[in-house]
């Protein structure tokens, strides 16, 4: 059953949410679609922990890189003020990043993952090191990049949302990464769901992560690892040998952390932590309100957060091919990669996807966003089928809408 409002012109939006809740065992989602600036869906159900507590109009929901999206944005924001320059490089603003060969790597080469600097297994010696801030942008300024800046593209699948955060805060007067969210984002838009670090009083909010393949004990999660690696070094001798030349281990050290295992996905402390990569807690309502913004030009309801051109300037195309880091072709906009969405072409549209099946994208020549949280099931670093089966009935349900 679901609950929430919907516009009878998106009925189908309701049907594939239905379809996407499990049919037995715990677990919810939400969805919520804006069309030429209304809120057409804004739909919940299922449940958001084991002991099978109702999904509820406010449940946040941790969306892995669907959090890039909403880092970008906010890198956007002050790009658009003229705070800074997306063609100079990050050393201008964040002096320490220019070592180690990283002098010359401009800010839009960082948003499309053009940097080098892609292996988080390069950067942290346990996992825990990723909760300190401080810390993690020390570590990111002296690392090393794996090739020169612009000579490929790799998937800065962890290491993307403090590279951006930090560049964001050294414009920002050094201000924390979540209240630069509520300030600039959140409040100017009345979201009520968009937290990367969420406060102590919202914590009875956030749904429990029930994924599949990161459930065990600690042993099992790290022999579950190994064995990944294992079949990852099996298959860049197999693909070399036929000459393919993309290798698995990358996307392996871009993706995990030495000792991830032993982080608690479900605790106070990850939560609370700012990885604008990799941990923020949404509400599907906000996501899509703030992708609203952008698919009407940066102007939603009277509030103007982005000008038209640089609403144009963060979603064009930057780069094709494979990258290094996984083997399809996300067409990297600035901060955003391609929509995909089932039966339905969205060649205008931009948007970040996230581990474990959730969502959010923009289409301007529709005026359309959507967006989706999830809190089981598990699938690729940039979602599953279940959002592109809901983003393309959306897509139809506004182009029949349209065509009236």
């Amino acid at each position: 059953m679901l609950n929430g409002s919907l516009h009878p012109d998106f009925a189908d939006v309701a049907r594939s949410l239905a379809r996407i809740l499990p049919k037995k065992g715990p677990g919810g989602a939400a969805a919520c679609v804006y069309h030429r600036g209304e809120k057409v869906v804004d739909i919940w159900g299922g449940t958001r922990n084991r002991k099978g507590d109702p999904w509820e109009e406010e449940t946040l929901s941790i969306s892995f890189s669907t959090t890039k999206g909403v880092a970008s944005t906010l890198l956007h924001v002050y790009a658009d003020r003229g705070k800074l320059d997306l063609d100079e490089p990050v050393a201008t603003w964040w002096s320490e990043f220019g070592a180690a060969g990283k002098e010359a790597i401009t800010v839009r080469q960082l948003m499309c993952h053009e940097a080098g600097l892609y292996a988080i297994a390069d950067v942290v010696d346990h996992a825990r090191d990723m909760l300190d801030w401080d810390g993690m942008a020390a570590r990111l300024a002296a690392a090393t990049p794996r090739h020169p800046a612009g000579a490929a593209h790799g998937y800065h699948a962890m290491t993307y949302g403090w590279l951006v955060g930090e560049l964001v805060r050294r414009v920002a007067d050094m201000k924390p990464f979540p209240e630069l969210l509520e300030s600039e984002l959140a409040r100017p838009l009345g979201l009520t769901g968009l937290y990367c670090g969420v406060p102590a009083d919202q914590q009875t909010r956030c749904a429990e992560l029930m994924a599949a393949g990161m459930e065990g004990t600690p042993d099992e999660q790290k022999r579950r690892t190994a064995n990944v690696r294992e079949r990852a070094v099996r298959w860049r001798d197999r693909l070399s040998r036929v000459g393919v030349r993309w290798d698995p281990t990358e996307a392996i050290d871009a993706l995990v952390a030495p000792e991830m295992h032993e982080l608690d996905f479900n605790g106070e402390a990850f939560r609370a932590a700012s990885i604008p990569a990799a941990n923020g807690m949404f509400t599907a309502r906000s996501l899509a309100r703030l992708y609203a913004c952008l698919a009407g030009g940066g102007e939603l309801d009277g509030v103007r957060l982005l000008s038209s051109e640089a609403v144009w300037r963060a979603s064009q195309e930057q780069n094709r091919g494979v990258g290094r880091v996984i083997p399809v072709s996300m067409r990297w906009r600035l901060g955003y990669h391609r929509v995909f969405a089932l039966r339905a072409k969205v060649p205008a549209g931009f948007g970040h996807f996230g581990f474990g099946g959730s969502g959010a994208w923009a289409d301007p020549t529709r005026q359309l966003s959507v967006a989706l949280t999830v809190n089981s099931g598990v699938g690729t670093p940039f979602g599953d089928t279940r959002i592109a089966r809901l983003g393309g009935a959306a897509v139809r349900c506004a182009d029949r809408r349209m065509r009236r």
